[in-house]
């Protein structure tokens, strides 16, 4: 490659992980896209007795941390029993008695979310009366442990797949038989680096995220305790596939490899762009397999179209013979043009989801980052279409410093797309964003509710006509011990709306605790009856309102 060349091949490549590391600041664990829909007991509520158990609902599924929730009675003495149990995105705390169960309890805990965000919080409820001065919950910590690690690795596994991509595309599509393609195999093999340092920084910041200690503080069972988490698995296959790669790209790039070569390393590369939804977002969508697809394809588009883009301006447009930019450029038009169309149209629909509901559009920081994103992209689209006009005229052969300029001008404005882009993985999307908010209004219905024969307590999320709602029930005695249920019975009435009693069939989590799903056809005041029979004599049924909106 001549020097002025190479100059301007550094040049660009710094201008692109410079445009994306600009997009680095201080990052908090309140990026974290799992919140709290709901507690039993409800935050800040007064109880007539102490509780047994402390129940967590999260709005989607999550993983506690081993050793990082806890429960603090009111003299700071820790009473939660055993590892907290969670199924899907409830987590419930068994608890033993307090040696003085009257005054205000401490919840805090630390989980991971579906997506691989760590979540951290507490709250406060109380028995007979709120202390005077509460339990301190241990420090939580304001700052990411992992500081700017976890950013910055992401940043270079994007550059590390645009630099992986383009280089053995071009060389098994058009490369010139005449022109060295040993900065492209280079520039390949580099990119697969990058790939591989930010997989294994993404394992380190995880690690810290997940135990919340720096990372300078971490030891060897911290990190091999990724291993055995879901993303740990989706990292252990990246690198894996990276590995794969190495060994198959040197063969494309030099323009020596057969059909089951060039067939095998497409898959590896699907394979490896299925690792990054995998990893993210799309796993807590409201249809998984949907996001992982729209998500694969806009990454799978994205490569495609910059790492040519790049790979084009870097080795083919200067010093090619105009006979030869005749044949390459409408070829790469053609390429380009459908990865745009496919990264858009996924792109769009992902974005759609992720939000959630329209007014998430310009009432959200996720969907204002949208914003920028497409009106920047629209601005790349316009010189694109500018380009593919001179090339189906048959003029941009003859004018390689042109289209060299305009596509310069692409790269440089999808480098900022690209930080928005990344600023945008670490963003709670718009549906978390609104869910953040029914938490805070306390969306749902929990009841504490006293018979002759027990005590009731019961929670339904999310109270809302049309869709599934969860019940939990516990049945107490009136000395707020554990009671036993030998039988559930649950309907729910609307006699308004001339609905008859459904009956729902219950599911018994533990002897005391029942669950069921609910589902509300219409919004009403609905009459809920609970009966509960504890032996073969023993019955007793409770009956509520409750609202469904």
């Amino acid at each position: 490659m001549p020097t002025r060349t190479r100059t301007r091949a550094v040049a660009l490549l710094g201008l692109i992980l410079a445009t994306l590391c600009a997009a680095l600041g201080p990052t908090s664990p309140a990026a974290a896209h799992a919140v709290v829909v709901a507690t039993t007991p409800a935050r800040d509520e007064v109880l007539g007795y102490a509780p047994r158990e402390v129940l967590v609902t999260f709005s989607e599924p999550i993983a506690a941390v081993p050793g990082r929730v806890q429960v603090l009675a009111p003299d700071g003495k820790r009473i939660n029993t055993g590892d907290p149990e969670v199924r899907d995105g409830t987590m419930r705390i068994p608890l033993r008695a307090a040696d003085r169960p009257l005054g205000t309890y401490l919840v805090s805990y630390r989980v991971v979310s579906a997506d691989s965000h760590p979540i951290s919080g507490s709250f406060t409820f109380a028995a007979g009366a709120p202390s005077a001065i509460p339990p301190l919950p241990a420090d939580m910590g304001t700052e990411s442990p992992a500081g700017t690690l976890v950013p910055v690795v992401k940043y270079l596994g994007y550059l590390g797949l645009l630099l992986a991509v383009g280089p053995p595309l071009l060389a098994a599509t058009m490369w010139p038989r005449r022109r060295s393609r040993r900065g492209a195999t280079i520039t390949a093999l580099l990119g697969l680096g990058l790939i591989a340092v930010g997989t294994a920084g993404t394992w380190i910041g995880q690690a810290a995220q997940v135990v919340g200690a720096p990372v300078g503080q971490l030891s060897a069972a911290d990190l091999r305790a990724v291993a055995d988490t879901d993303i740990g698995a989706v990292l252990a296959v990246r690198l894996a596939l990276v590995g794969l790669a190495a060994a198959l790209v040197p063969a494309v790039t030099a323009g020596t490899a057969g059909r089951l070569r060039l067939a095998a390393s497409a898959l590896v590369g699907l394979a490896g762009a299925v690792t990054w939804p995998l990893a993210g977002h799309p796993v807590a969508a409201p249809v998984p397999p949907v996001s992982i697809v729209l998500t694969t394809v806009h990454i799978v588009g994205v490569a495609v179209w910059l790492g040519g883009l790049l790979t084009l301006t870097l080795f083919l447009l200067r010093g090619s013979h105009e006979r030869l930019l005749a044949r390459i450029l409408p070829a790469w038009s053609r390429w380009a043009t459908l990865a745009v169309a496919w990264l858009v149209t996924a792109g769009v629909v992902q974005a759609a989801i992720e939000l959630g509901r329209p007014s998430a559009l310009l009432g959200t920081t996720y969907g204002r980052l949208l914003c920028a994103k497409a009106v920047l992209l629209a601005g790349v689209l316009a010189v694109a279409a500018g380009q593919r006009r001179l090339i189906r005229r048959r003029a941009a052969a003859g004018q390689p410093r042109r289209v060299a300029r305009a596509a310069g001008v692409e790269l440089a404005v999808t480098a900022v797309v690209l930080a928005l882009t990344a600023v945008l993985v670490q963003t709670p999307p718009g549906r978390s964003a609104g869910a953040a908010a029914a938490g805070a209004a306390r969306e749902g219905v929990a009841q504490s509710v006293t018979t002759d024969l027990f005590t009731l307590q019961f929670d339904i999320y999310p109270a809302v006509a049309g869709t599934t709602n969860s019940l939990h029930a516990y049945v107490y005695t009136p000395q707020a011990k554990e009671l036993p249920v030998a039988e559930w019975t649950i309907t729910a009435a609307l006699p308004e709306a001339g609905i008859e009693p459904i009956t729902v069939d219950v599911f018994a989590l533990e002897p005391h605790h029942g669950s069921a799903e609910l589902h509300f056809p219409v919004a009403g005041e609905w009459t809920l009856r609970i009966a509960a029979r504890t032996s073969e004599i023993d019955r007793s049924t409770a009956t509520t309102k409750v609202t469904i909106r």
